[in-house]
């Protein structure tokens, strides 16, 4: 008879090794706008600061909320909320259109501001960013300093405020920025990480969804204090390599760099159609309004020359979804209408959604365009 044997090996930072040493001297920034969407459009029309608003799509087809301010948020109402459900909750809720190319540019702004301060710059949407500002000279080095100068010029110059999370690793700083909001910052040094985090819910650590929470809580795992006791091979044996993640994360610890050159995988658009789409023609027909919205961004992004090859993405009306690719293929209407047809043969129902996109490859010099694109 066989006999296996499995050994688990967890690698736990020695922070009194010099190498590790630097990484608790780190200065990490999170910051994360307020509502952003909303904020802008709040910026621009003072009316809506003091009443439920929110902004997306129309209620009446399948239209969700992309964001909403404060007011609304009291009546229950949150980010990717349908539209209608939403006016459900709030009848007197006003709901503006998305404007990109606004948001974009604000988006921008807020970018220079970053820039005037350091340049390692982890972009993670049009919204949010890691700075790493351990060798800036600004505000005497302070980085609690340079956040709240971040925050005053972001609130002087663009009219929006956004909240900041301080601490010497990327984990705890966007754990922090979300502490205080709005228009709040939280500061973490490092010795206080280890009792920080020891209270944190297993929810917010980054990776761990509903599914993931639900399983760790069916294991009485619901704060990160539980998790630490909690013997790593355990871990691994019921998640994987993602048990260590959890492990490393319920003690705060987190070496992952600021990375200004973060690989973006896709460029893609989607639509939910208010009414389902019945057969093959009807879904081919979307394809040419799909393509000209994806050829927009992929010539924004610049990033026409970095086609790896394109995807197809359906959602039938049961809500399950298949994504199919194929090496060869390009932005081309000839083969989203193959990869189309392909992801119809796999389930004979109605379809809700389709989104077409492009997987890509490119250098380090790319990288914010395409990050922007979004």
């Amino acid at each position: 008879m066989e006999v296996k044997a499995f050994i688990f090996v967890t690698i736990v930072p020695n922070y009194g090794n010099p190498k590790a040493s630097s990484l608790s001297t780190r200065k990490i920034i999170h910051i994360d706008a307020d509502c952003f969407y909303a904020a802008i459009e709040m910026r621009d029309d003072p009316r809506l600061r003091t009443i439920p608003f929110a902004v997306g799509g129309s209620p009446s087809g399948r239209g969700v909320l992309t964001t909403c301010n404060y007011p609304a948020r009291a009546y229950g109402i949150h980010s990717a909320m349908p539209t209608a459900h939403a006016l459900r909750l709030c009848p007197q809720l006003t709901v503006g259109p998305v404007n990109m190319a606004k948001y974009r540019a604000a988006s921008q702004q807020m970018r220079a501001i970053f820039e005037q301060f350091t340049d390692l710059i982890e972009p993670l949407s049009l919204d949010e960013a890691y700075l790493d500002v351990t060798s800036s000279d600004h505000c005497q080095g302070s980085a609690t300093q340079i956040a709240e100068a971040i925050r005053a010029k972001i609130s002087a110059g663009i009219g929006i405020t956004v909240s900041a999370g301080v601490s010497s690793n990327k984990f705890i700083a966007k754990v922090a920025s979300d502490w205080n909001k709005p228009d709040g910052i939280m500061v973490v040094p490092p010795d206080n990480i280890d009792s920080f985090s020891a209270t944190l819910s297993v929810k917010h650590i980054p990776g761990v969804g509903t599914v993931t929470a639900k399983k760790l809580e069916r294991l009485g795992l619901k704060t990160c204090a539980q998790l630490r006791e909690t013997p790593v091979s355990e871990l691994i044996r019921r998640f994987g390599s993602q048990g260590v993640t959890l492990r490393e994360r319920a003690f705060g610890r987190d070496d992952r760099a600021v990375n200004p050159t973060r690989d973006r995988k896709s460029i893609s658009v989607e639509q939910t159609y208010g009414a389902d789409l019945t057969n093959g023609d009807a879904c081919f027909e979307k394809l040419t309004d799909l393509l000209v919205d994806l050829l927009l961004r992929i010539d924004k992004a610049g990033a026409k020359e970095c086609i790896q090859k394109a995807f197809v993405k359906v959602k039938f009306t049961d809500f399950s979804s298949t994504t199919v690719e194929k090496a060869g293929t390009t932005a081309r209407i000839s083969d989203y209408r193959e990869l189309l047809a392909e992801g119809l043969r796999r389930k004979d129902l109605p379809v809700r959604l389709l989104g077409i996109g492009v997987r890509i490859q490119h250098s380090g010099s790319e990288q914010l365009k395409l990050q922007m694109a979004e």
